[in-house]
């Protein structure tokens, strides 16, 4: 009799890392850490998203609380928002938000996407 054994979390990032989501027209990866040059989202986090939504993302910069910018971290938020709002946000903008789809690439921003919901 064969034994089946467990997944690891390891496994399973890995796995997940190779699944790609089309939502509207959008591709979204999941798990993804950099774009296509290499740019981790870190980076792009820190160049376009820090002064309002903190290093943390819990927006309680000076910025963020004067824009009402999203708490990032927030499980509710995580938990109701779908990755391609996330991705459409980032790339068209929202409200106070402005529009990142001329300053960053589709992989730019579907790394992104990925990095925010790691922040809860």
């Amino acid at each position: 009799m064969r034994k089946e054994l467990p997944m690891t979390a390891s496994v399973l990032a890995l796995m997940a890392g190779t699944v790609v989501f089309a939502f509207g027209g959008s591709r979204i990866r999941a798990n993804a850490g950099s774009d296509a040059r290499g740019q981790s989202a870190a980076t792009s986090y820190a160049k376009y998203c820090v002064t309002c939504h903190g290093r943390d993302g819990r927006s309680k910069t000076s910025k963020g609380r004067r824009n009402h910018a999203r708490n990032l971290a927030d499980a509710d938020w995580q938990g109701a928002v779908s990755d391609e709002r996330v991705f459409n946000s980032i790339a068209n903008g929202r409200g106070k938000m402005p529009a990142f789809s001329k300053k960053m690439s589709d992989a730019e921003i579907d790394a992104l996407v990925s990095y925010v919901r790691a922040l809860h």
